[in-house]
């Protein structure tokens, strides 16, 4: 798996905003996340599922980690009462363990310090976008927060992508996404957008140089690389 930015990408000109998914590219959520699942198997007399197999499910949301712990899948007798549970449980402890990934603090800073707005869209709900955008003191700092239940359709359509544009007051193609699922990729590619994929995150079990991205990264500073802007230093 190529996990660097290509040697001849060329930083993208005329992009003035930059749009991060939430889950495994802007913050590591998967401690919580696989917290939660593990309370709710050992609810069900379940052992622990194994840290590394909860984290490649976690940009799956719900259906993924449910079907990663119980094999079950949408759809299925029991899939929706553990799906409710499972949300329940993590919504008490929605930033327990959850933190920026490292580098992303410095990324956010220099995009500021550059007057180039930066915002979420993410395929979780508002009911967990909101309180934990406020436990990562993001709220007043992001241009959008654009969640699963904004838009009627999640990606990979491009519904959230384009309202995110439109809250920007910008064109899809002055903006930049960046996403550590296919999904993610699909959706800025419909969306008109340039799109990095996030090497440093969840990925689902594949391989993101298949995706069909403009880059993909291993560590969140070569989002900056890319747009041709030089780390802020201190």
């Amino acid at each position: 798996m190529s996990a660097a930015l290509p040697r001849n990408a060329m930083p993208a000109a005329g992009i003035r905003a930059v749009l991060f998914d939430l889950d495994g590219t802007l913050a590591d959520t998967a401690p919580d996340l696989a917290g939660a699942l593990d309370r709710l198997l050992a609810e069900e007399g379940r052992p622990p599922l194994p840290f590394e197999r909860a984290r490649a499910a976690a940009s799956a949301g719900a259906p993924g980690l449910i079907g990663a712990g119980f094999g079950i899948a949408p759809g299925e007798v029991r899939f929706e009462g553990l799906r409710t549970r499972f949300l329940d449980l993590y919504a008490a402890s929605i930033c327990v363990r959850t933190r920026l990934f490292d580098g992303m603090p410095g990324v956010i800073d220099t995009l500021e310090q550059c007057a180039l707005p930066w915002g979420i869209v993410t395929n979780k709900a508002a009911r967990f976008t909101v309180p934990l955008a406020r436990a990562l003191a993001l709220t007043a700092r992001s241009a959008c927060l654009v969640s699963g239940d904004t838009t009627p359709r999640l990606k990979p359509a491009p519904d959230s992508l384009l309202h995110a544009a439109r809250l920007l007051d910008l064109a899809p193609g002055e903006c930049l996404y960046v996403g550590d699922d296919l999904r993610d990729v699909q959706a800025a590619r419909a969306a008109g957008m340039a799109v990095l994929a996030a090497g440093w995150g969840y990925l689902d079990g594949s391989d993101p140089s298949a995706w069909g991205a403009d880059a993909v990264l291993s560590h969140p500073s070569q989002v900056l690389k890319f747009l041709g802007i030089a780390p802020s230093v201190g």
